[in-house]
């Protein structure tokens, strides 16, 4: 699981990192809030961890901004405000739990696993498109009426693609959220064309309706929209 914590305070970004490693959690920190907007909305996570108080942009702005782009990633407020006309503004922005600093950090684990349950909802576990649906339980795929057989590799980047899908992925965010790689000195592009192709081959030829767009100079795109 992939946690992005957005947090000013070094100390308490630091010992949460580390506590949040020891339970085996993937972990990325931003420390300021435009740093946290630009990863939020250029990768993919599982739960974002957001100060309120952060330089450069307000944890609420923020919120509010991935709401508007239909970012639905479960978000967990940090705040050292516990005032009900608080709670109430991050309610009605789109957090989905607060926990008020300063904080036992058992509790915070056990804020995650029950945000992290709540979000394993039928609808995020059956991903559709047009005519494409793929289930992330069964990793069956089935275009029209059609089941597609995929690798594990292919069902991964199709399972990336859609739950991104309407919107622009680069190459970059292939490399780091599906292959893992974060040193893009590693020559990945001519993998991830290759992965890209196989998939359109399987997913995208055999039927009238073309769905995976190249986006030139750029990255992929799934979406509905003609070119």
């Amino acid at each position: 699981m992939h946690i992005l914590v957005v947090e000013d305070e070094t100390k308490v970004a630091r010992a949460v990192k580390k506590g949040l490693k020891a339970e085996h959690y993937d972990v990325t920190v931003a420390a300021t809030g435009e740093e946290g907007y630009f990863l939020a909305t250029t990768q993919s996570f599982d739960l974002i961890i957001l100060d309120l108080m952060l330089p450069g942009r307000h944890g609420l702005e923020i919120l509010a901004a991935l709401r508007e782009q239909d970012i639905q990633t479960p978000v967990l407020v940090l705040t050292a405000r516990d005032a009900v006309e608080d709670r109430v503004e991050g309610l009605d922005t789109g957090t989905d739990d607060y926990l008020v600093k300063p904080f036992a950090f058992p509790e915070l684990l056990a804020r995650i696993r029950a945000l992290t349950r709540r979000g394993r909802t039928d609808q995020t576990l059956r991903l559709k498109l047009a005519d494409l649906e793929l289930d992330c339980v069964t990793r069956k795929v089935i275009r029209g009426m059609q089941e597609i057989s995929l690798t594990a590799k292919e069902h991964e980047l199709l399972e990336y693609l859609m739950r991104h899908q309407g919107h622009v992925v680069s190459r970059e965010m292939l490399a780091h959220d599906v292959w893992k790689v974060s040193d893009r000195a590693t020559p990945l592009d001519n993998v991830i064309d290759v992965h890209i192709t196989r998939l359109r081959r399987k997913m995208d030829e055999p039927f009238e309706r073309k769905l995976l767009k190249t986006i030139r100079g750029v990255g992929f795109s799934l979406t509905e929209e003609e070119e």
